[in-house]
């Protein structure tokens, strides 16, 4: 049976296509174009997000601590930033290759972790509630694309945890 935590982020990555997909629908230039929201761009909010769940690998797969991770994010942030959205889903994918590698072996998903965050201390956690958290996160900000597309006059795309399900029990 698949461990819930990797069920949710099977979820999550199709979500991501799902929300991905309505953007190459759209204009091109609805990609990067300057909204008043909580993010200034849909680009910013995916490499946001893309940044965010890269830096939580890093940090589950024990490459990089949490300062580490920070240290390079803005770094990162700029190098996605000015990427195309075809370029950033092969990113998003490359990455869900990597997480599903990872989280394949049995012994990864309920280990331990302590993360140090500057920001708010120690942590004791396990890799499956950091997915959990990569997935919520993500399911966060894609409501901020779904947003930003209305303000723009686009409608998004339904990309629920249920339809998934429906989805995925039929192939």
């Amino acid at each position: 049976m698949t461990h819930p935590a990797l069920k949710m982020y099977n979820y999550h990555v199709w979500a991501n296509g799902v929300i991905m997909d309505r953007l190459k629908e759209l204009p091109q230039d609805i990609y990067h174009k300057e909204i008043q929201s909580g993010f200034s761009s849909v680009s910013k909010v995916l490499s946001h997000m893309y940044v965010a769940e890269y830096g939580w690998f890093e940090m589950i797969s024990g490459k990089k601590s949490m300062n580490e991770t920070l240290a390079c994010a803005d770094q990162l942030m700029e190098q996605v930033g000015m990427k195309n959205i075809e370029e950033m889903q092969a990113l998003f994918l490359e990455l869900a290759d990597q997480y599903n590698e990872f989280l394949g072996h049995p012994e990864n998903i309920e280990k331990a972790l302590v993360i140090d965050n500057p920001y708010a201390g120690m942590l004791e956690t396990s890799v499956s509630d950091t997915v959990l958290h990569v997935v919520t996160h993500g399911s966060y900000h894609r409501g901020n694309i779904a947003t930003m597309l209305r303000q723009v006059g686009y409608t998004s795309v339904m990309q629920d945890y249920g339809l998934y399900l429906y989805r995925s029990n039929k192939t």
